[in-house]
C-alpha cells in the first residue's frame, strides 16, 4: 500500500491520468516519486502480497494487502490465502490504458455478435468482475552484425537447353531485433496470450512497484530459456526475407535455408541478455460446473479474445425458427423428390459425422494443452494422465443411424414414397442428435478444464 503525503489514503494508479492517485482527497503524484523499500534501486526485489487460491493453487502478487475474495484462474469465490514475499524486480512494464469502462465496452461488442451465448455472460454484475493483472513475459533482444556470405542459383531455358547460374553472394549485415515477447506464466495459456497481441513496446516504462497499486500480477514460472530458440528463427526468418527482396538479388533462388541449425550461425545472431517485462490484461473467468472460460482484454490497445460457449436451447430454437420459412420457401418455388430428399438426407447425416470428429479431436488437443509450451515445460516432471474425451462417442450414433437407415432404403428401393420419406425424417432426427452433442462438445472446446497447480496454497512456501 502506497500512503499519500496529505491524508494517509491508499494511492492508487490512475489509468485516465497516468499517475498515482488518493481514492480520498484525489492528491495525484508521479509513480517513480514514491519510493518503498528501496523501490528505486534496479537490482533490489520488491515487498509484495502473494494470493494463493485454496481450491487451485493459482497465485497472484500484489502491492496491496487486501484480501482477495476470488480466484481469477478457477473462478472460485473464496478468500484467498496470503503471504508476504520478495519478487524479483521486471526491468519494464507497460501501464494500464485502457480503464475498465473501456474495457467492459470492448468486451460487451464483442458479445453482440454472438447470439446464442448464455445469458449469464452477458450480465452486468459477471461482466463487472473483469480484473487488472500485470502478466509476466520475457522479451528477447537479437543483433546480427558481420559478413554474410550466401549461396543461390538461377535456372532459366534457351533454346533445348536449360542453364543454371550458380552465385556466391556477399554482403555486410547490420540487423536488430527488439522486444521479441513470449509470455513467462505457465497460468495464462499460450493461445490467449497469442490472440490479444501484439502489445505495443513503444510505452514500456522502467518498472517501479507503484505502477501495481491497485492492481494485481501474475507470477513468472516459465523458465526464459523456453523461448530462446523462436526469438532466433523469428530473427533469422525476418533477415533472410529482407535480404531477398533486395533489388540486386532478383530472380535468383537461394539455397541457404533460413530455418536450418546453420542459419544463427551464418548471419551472426546474437541473443543479448533476456529482460523480465510485464504486460497489461484485463482478466475475467466465468465458471460453470466443472468447466471454466476466460474473457481476457489487451490492457494496452484494448484487443478481446474470449471463451464463449454456446446456449443449446437457443441455439435449438433459433435454428427451428429459421428453418420453419426456409421449408416454406423451398416447397413454394421447388419439387423434391422422395429419393432425391433421403440421399440429401444421407449426405448430411455423413457430414455431420465428419465434423463431430474433427471436433473430437480438436477436444483431445485442447485438453491436454499440447500447444502451450509454457504449461508442459512447467508440467514435465509430474505425470498426470491425458484426458479422454475420445470417449464420448455417442454423438455419432445419430448421424450413424440415419446414413445406414437411408443406405438401406435405397439398397432395397421399396415402391412406396413413404419409406423415403419416413427414411429422411428419421436421419433429420439422428442429424438433431448428432448435432445437439456437437455443440456440447464445442462447449467444451470453447472452455477449459479446471485448473489445478503445483502449489498448495497457504504458507507451505513461505
Amino acid at each position: 500500500m502506497y500512503e499519500c503525503p496529505n491524508c494517509g489514503g491508499n494511492l492508487k494508479f490512475d489509468i485516465t491520468l497516468q499517475m498515482l492517485k488518493c481514492d480520498y482527497c484525489l492528491t495525484t503524484q508521479n509513480p517513480y516519486e514514491v519510493t518503498k523499500d528501496k523501490d528505486a534501486e534496479e537490482s533490489a526485489p520488491f515487498d509484495v502480497t502473494i494470493f494463493t487460491c485454496p481450491q487451485c493453487g493459482g497465485e497472484i502478487l500484489s502491492t496491496d494487502t487486501s484480501a482477495a475474495e476470488f480466484c481469477s484462474f478457477c473462478g472460485a469465490s473464496t478468500i484467498l490465502d496470503s503471504r508476504i514475499s520478495k519478487e524479483k524486480r521486471p526491468v519494464k512494464i507497460i501501464p494500464f490504458k485502457q480503464t475498465k469502462e473501456a474495457c467492459k465496452k470492448a468486451y460487451t461488442d464483442r458479445l453482440k455478435r454472438a447470439i446464442f451465448a448464455p445469458d449469464e455472460l452477458k450480465d452486468e454484475k459477471y461482466i463487472d468482475s473483469f480484473r487488472g493483472i500485470y502478466m509476466p513475459y520475457w522479451t528477447y533482444h537479437i543483433t546480427q552484425q558481420g559478413g554474410v556470405e550466401m549461396k543461390g542459383k538461377k535456372t532459366f531455358r534457351k533454346g533445348d537447353y536449360v542453364y543454371t547460374d550458380h552465385y556466391e553472394l556477399g554482403g555486410d549485415l547490420d540487423a536488430y531485433y527488439k522486444e521479441l515477447s513470449y509470455d513467462a506464466s505457465a497460468s495464462f495459456a499460450d493461445n490467449i496470450s497469442e490472440r490479444i497481441a501484439p502489445f505495443n513496446v513503444k510505452d514500456m516504462q522502467p518498472f517501479t512497484p507503484s505502477y501495481l497499486s491497485g492492481f494485481y500480477a501474475d507470477t513468472a514460472d516459465v523458465d526464459s530459456s523456453l523461448y530462446e530458440e523462436d526469438a532466433k528463427t523469428v530473427a533469422n526468418t525476418a533477415s533472410f526475407s529482407r535480404i531477398k527482396k533486395d533489388a540486386a538479388f532478383s530472380g535468383i533462388q537461394f539455397t541457404s535455408k533460413e530455418n536450418n541449425s546453420s542459419a544463427g550461425f551464418m548471419l551472426h545472431t546474437y541473443l543479448a541478455p533476456v529482460e523480465r517485462v510485464m504486460f497489461p490484461v484485463w482478466f475475467m473467468s466465468y465458471r460453470k460446473g466443472d468447466r471454466i472460460a476466460y474473457a481476457t482484454v489487451n490492457g494496452q490497445t484494448g484487443k478481446v479474445a474470449a471463451d464463449i460457449p454456446v446456449d443449446i436451447k437457443k441455439y435449438v430454437t433459433g435454428s427451428l425458427i429459421l428453418a420453419v420459412p426456409i421449408f416454406i420457401l423451398l416447397n413454394l418455388f421447388f419439387t423434391i423428390k422422395a429419393t432425391y430428399s433421403l440421399i440429401i438426407s444421407a449426405i448430411l447425416a455423413a457430414a455431420t459425422l465428419i465434423l463431430y470428429g474433427l471436433e473430437m479431436n480438436k477436444i483431445s488437443r485442447w485438453e491436454n494443452r499440447e500447444e502451450d509450451r509454457g504449461y508442459h515445460l512447467r508440467k514435465k516432471r509430474t505425470s498426470s494422465k491425458k484426458s479422454n474425451n475420445q470417449s464420448g462417442i455417442s454423438g455419432f450414433i445419430g448421424s450413424l443411424l440415419a446414413v445406414v437407415i437411408a443406405v438401406c432404403i435405397l439398397v432395397f428401393s421399396p415402391i412406396s414414397d413413404i419409406w423415403y420419406y419416413g427414411g429422411s425424417i428419421a436421419a433429420f432426427i439422428g442429424i438433431l442428435f448428432t448435432t445437439t452433442s456437437l455443440i456440447k462438445k464445442y462447449n467444451i472446446l470453447a472452455t477449459r478444464k479446471l485448473p489445478q497447480f503445483d502449489r498448495k496454497g497457504g504458507n507451505d512456501h513461505a
